[in-house]
């Protein structure tokens, strides 16, 4: 199994109270009123991760698998931590991950927000991410190009459009919910934008895996991530050894 990335938390986070008590169930977990933490999640395995296809904004279901791994993560959390609310990309791998993690969690509405959704990849959706570059070499290019300003053709987002769009998504829900703990549930490119707002000194985010869970701290003064991409819950489940959806070259 891959491990887990940790950041050091730091003595405001270290002193809240544990959110499970002695007999092992969810309790109070009082989050220092002056930020937010946001529990990120990446929606569950699909069948075209599992075959290399390139989702970007195209409606793909969870398969088999993608629900174990969905209500592992959803059993992992319930028992964690004292969730408020929870947000979700409105593309169908993403809400039906946090459908059933709200079932889990007090049954939670599920609030949609579109400015969670994976980047848009314009002519390479629908695609084998392998066969790219031979079936449509330009929006290959422009997919793997350095430049952050570089559209996909056919409507493709930048990777600076990506970044704009979700970090400010984050920024409002975070700003309605200090002091608590929040579900949002997106997918692998969104998180590597998420990363990067966090972590501006250029380091690698690494793979993002189905079902994965990071824990970003978010208040005026910043942002801070205590946990990177952790699939401890995943031990029966399994995930992609490959992790596609998850790398640089993902969507």
């Amino acid at each position: 199994m891959a491990a887990a990335s940790s950041f050091v938390a730091n003595s405001e986070s270290d002193s809240r109270s544990s959110c499970i008590d002695s007999n092992g169930n969810a309790g109070s977990n009082p989050v220092p009123a002056n930020f937010a933490e946001i529990i990120v999640v990446r929606h569950g395995e699909t069948t075209w991760n599992a075959s290399g296809k390139i989702q970007g904004h195209l409606d793909v279901e969870l398969n088999e698998v993608g629900r174990q791994q969905a209500a592992a993560v959803a059993d992992r959390l319930s028992k964690e931590f004292k969730i408020s609310a929870i947000y979700s990309s409105d593309l169908m791998r993403a809400l039906e991950t946090a459908q059933i993690i709200a079932k889990s969690c007090d049954s939670l509405e599920v609030i949609q927000d579109p400015a969670l959704r994976e980047r848009h990849l314009g002519d390479l959706q629908g695609m084998v991410y392998r066969e790219a570059a031979k079936h449509n070499p330009l929006a290959h290019k422009a997919f793997v190009s350095h430049n952050h300003d570089q559209e996909i053709p056919g409507g493709g987002e930048s990777l600076n459009q990506l970044y704009q769009r979700c970090t400010s998504s984050l920024e409002r829900i975070a700003k309605m919910h200090k002091g608590e703990q929040v579900v949002v549930v997106t997918h692998g490119g969104t998180m590597r934008a998420l990363f990067k707002r966090a972590n501006p000194r250029g380091l690698s985010p690494g793979k993002v895996t189905n079902t994965c869970v990071s824990i970003f701290h978010i208040s005026d003064s910043g942002w801070e991530i205590k946990v990177w991409a952790d699939v401890s819950h995943l031990s029966e489940t399994g995930f992609l050894a490959s992790a596609f959806g998850g790398d640089k070259n993902s969507g």
